[in-house]
């Protein structure tokens, strides 16, 4: 759940972690994070074409990897933090049956513009899913 109290910047320090958010790979989180994205490429919700592809099962795409990332972020910042940019990189698939963890910490504090960048991973039992920055502007 989002707090519904947003982070004000002078309270944010540098080195600061994020509280850990553990998110269950479904398939229904994968098929249906595909769906609502308009990604109907197979793989994200048909076993046997991600079977035909080498997956052992449905996997997660990216648009879905990068609103759990706002999520997780958000989370943390509370609704009223800007978004100012976002890099990720996928790693290791998310595949159902196996859960993501999330992690993260304040990496650079910008004091003119009242601006943190964020340092995170989700990582599964096979390594690191999603690794990057998050940039967010709070008041």
């Amino acid at each position: 759940m989002t707090s519904k109290k947003t982070k004000a910047f002078a309270d944010v320090t540098l080195g600061e972690k994020l509280p850990e958010k553990q998110i269950p790979i479904t398939v229904t989180l994968v098929a249906g994070g595909a769906i609502a994205t308009r990604d109907y490429v197979p793989v994200h919700h048909d076993v046997e074409a991600a079977r035909a592809q080498g997956a052992p099962n449905v996997f997660m795409n990216i648009l879905t990897t990068s609103a759990l990332v706002q999520g997780f972020i958000e989370q943390w910042s509370g609704p009223q933090a800007r978004f100012s940019d976002l890099k990720i990189k996928l790693g290791a698939p998310n595949f159902p049956g196996d859960s993501m963890t999330f992690s993260g910490e304040v990496s650079e504090r910008d004091e003119a513009a009242k601006r943190v960048v964020v340092s995170l991973k989700g990582s599964n039992s096979m390594g690191n899913h999603v690794t990057g920055t998050v940039t967010v502007a709070l008041p």
